[in-house]
C-alpha cells in the first residue's frame, strides 16, 4: 500500500465521503418516513371514510324500507331489499320507552353482534343523537367491526333503530399491505439514494484525491531536490577546510529546508505527527547550542519528559530564541531560557511588544515587533497546537518579553530519566 493511500488526508477525505453517503441517504429516508406517514394517515382515514359511508347508508336506507303502524314494527321490506342482501350483519333494535332494546331480524345470527352491554351504549346513541351513529365494536364470536345503527320513528319517538355492521379486517388487510409495500420501497429507495450519494461524492473528491497525490510527489521530489545539494556543498565546506560558522550555516539551512518540508507534509495532512516521549530539557539544550550566536543565550532547565515530536519542538524553541536575538534588543543582548514541568520561556531585555499586538505577532506574515515576511511565532504556535498546548507573550519581570510555550507533561514517564536515543528522546 502506497503513502498516498495511508495519508491522514486521504483519510479524512474518506471519512467525508461516507459522511456524506450517510448524510445523503439520512435525508432520503427522513424525507419518506415524512411522506410514508402522511400516506399511510391518509390512507387510513380514507378507508376509514369510506367504511363509515357504506355502513351509514345502508343503514340509513334500511331505515326508510321499515315502518311503524299502529306501534306494530313491519320488517317485511327486509327481505327483499338488497340493501339488506348486501349487509355483512344486520339487525334491528326495537324498544318501548324505558326498556331494554330487543333484537330482531338478525342475519346471519346473533353471535355476529355485539354483546348486550355493548347493544345498549348503541341503543342509547341512537336516542341521544336522534340520528346515524357510527361504532368499532366485537362481534360476540370476535372480530372487530364497524356498525351503523339509523333510527326509525314511530311517530315523534325513536322505536327501533337499523344495524348494519362490516368487518374490518378486510380494510386493515389492505392498509397493512399498503404500510408493508411502502416500509419495503422507502427501504429500497434509500438504499438506491445511499448508492447514488456514495457514487457522486467519489465522484466529487477524485479532483482532491488527486490534488493531494500530486502535492505529496511534489513534496517528495522537493525533499529530494534539495537535501541532495545540501549534502554536497556540507562535503564541499568540509573538503575545504571552511570554518565552522559555514558549517553551522549549512546545517541550519538543512535543518530549515527539512523543517519546511516537514510542515508542509503536515499541514496537507499527508503525513501524522508522531508524538514520541522526549526529555524536554535536553532537546532544549542542544537546541540552544546548535545556534550561531548561542553564547549570549543561557539554558536553565529541570528534568522534564513531555510526549512531542523532536524535530517540530526543536523548530519552535529555535525560532522562540531567534526571535528575542533579533527582536530583544542589541546584538549580543543576553536571551535566558528556562525549562520547568511543562514550560519552555524565553526572555529578552528588549523594549516587549504592545499589549494589543501580542495575538497579532502569532499571525504568519508578522515577526517580531513590526511587519515582515517571517512566521517564526506562527510556527511556535502552530507546533504548540500539535502538541495540544498553548503558546503566549506576556511582560517580564524587571523588564522585556517572556515567551512562554507550555506543554502537557507525560506522567507515564519518569522526569529524572537519563536515557535516552538522540538528543532529548526517551528510550522505551
Amino acid at each position: 500500500m502506497n503513502r498516498r493511500d495511508t495519508s491522514p488526508a486521504v483519510a479524512r477525505l474518506r471519512r467525508t465521503r461516507r459522511l456524506m453517503t450517510l448524510l445523503f441517504a439520512s435525508t432520503t429516508a427522513a424525507c419518506l418516513v415524512v411522506l410514508a406517514v402522511v400516506a399511510i394517515r391518509i390512507d387510513s382515514a380514507s378507508r376509514r371514510s369510506g367504511l363509515d359511508h357504506e355502513v351509514g347508508s345502508r343503514a340509513a336506507g334500511l331505515s326508510r324500507a321499515v315502518w311503524f303502524d299502529a306501534g306494530v314494527l313491519h320488517l317485511e321490506p327486509l327481505r327483499d331489499d338488497e340493501l339488506a342482501q348486501g349487509a355483512q350483519v344486520l339487525a334491528v333494535l326495537q324498544a318501548t320507552p324505558g326498556k331494554t332494546p330487543t333484537v330482531r331480524n338478525v342475519v346471519p345470527g346473533r353471535s355476529s353482534l355485539p354483546d348486550t352491554d355493548e347493544l345498549d351504549e348503541v341503543w342509547h346513541r341512537v336516542l341521544d343523537e336522534q340520528g346515524t351513529v357510527q361504532v368499532s365494536a366485537s362481534a360476540t364470536k370476535g372480530g372487530r367491526l364497524r356498525w351503523a345503527a339509523a333510527p326509525v320513528w314511530d311517530d315523534d319517538r325513536i322505536g327501533a333503530a337499523v344495524l348494519v355492521g362490516t368487518e374490518l379486517a378486510r380494510s386493515e388487510h389492505d392498509h397493512d399491505l399498503l404500510v408493508r409495500w411502502l416500509a419495503l420501497g422507502c427501504t429500497a429507495l434509500v438504499c438506491c439514494a445511499a448508492a447514488v450519494g456514495h457514487l457522486l461524492s467519489g465522484r466529487a473528491m477524485r479532483p482532491a484525491l488527486r490534488g493531494l497525490g500530486q502535492q505529496e510527489q511534489f513534496l517528495a521530489e522537493a525533499a529530494h531536490e534539495l537535501r541532495t545539494p545540501l549534502a554536497t556543498l556540507r562535503l564541499v565546506v568540509e573538503r575545504n577546510g571552511s570554518s565552522d560558522e559555514a558549517l553551522r550555516l549549512v546545517d541550519r539551512l538543512s535543518r530549515l529546508v527539512t523543517g519546511l518540508l516537514a510542515r508542509a507534509r503536515l499541514e496537507s495532512g499527508a503525513r501524522r505527527v508522531e508524538l514520541v516521549p522526549l526529555r524536554l530539557d535536553q532537546l532544549v539544550e542542544t537546541t540552544v547550542e546548535e545556534l550561531p550566536d548561542h553564547e549570549s543565550v543561557t539554558v536553565t532547565a529541570e528534568p522534564v519528559v513531555v510526549r512531542g515530536d523532536p524535530d517540530l519542538l526543536a523548530q519552535a524553541v529555535r525560532n522562540l530564541v531567534e526571535n528575542a536575538q533579533r527582536h530583544g534588543g542589541p546584538a549580543g543582548s543576553p536571551v535566558e531560557v528556562g525549562v520547568t514541568p511543562g514550560l519552555v520561556t524565553v526572555r529578552d531585555h528588549g523594549d516587549g511588544v504592545p499589549l494589543a499586538d501580542r495575538e497579532r505577532v502569532f499571525a504568519r506574515g508578522v515577526a517580531g515587533t513590526g511587519p515582515g515576511t517571517g512566521a517564526g511565532l506562527a510556527i511556535v504556535r502552530w507546533v504548540a497546537g500539535l502538541h495540544h498546548g498553548t503558546a503566549r507573550l506576556t511582560d517580564a519581570p524587571g523588564g522585556g518579553l517572556l515567551a512562554e510555550l507550555r506543554l502537557p507533561v507525560d506522567r507515564s514517564k519518569s522526569s529524572s530519566s537519563s536515557s535516552h536515543e538522540g538528543p532529548g528522546t526517551v528510550g522505551a
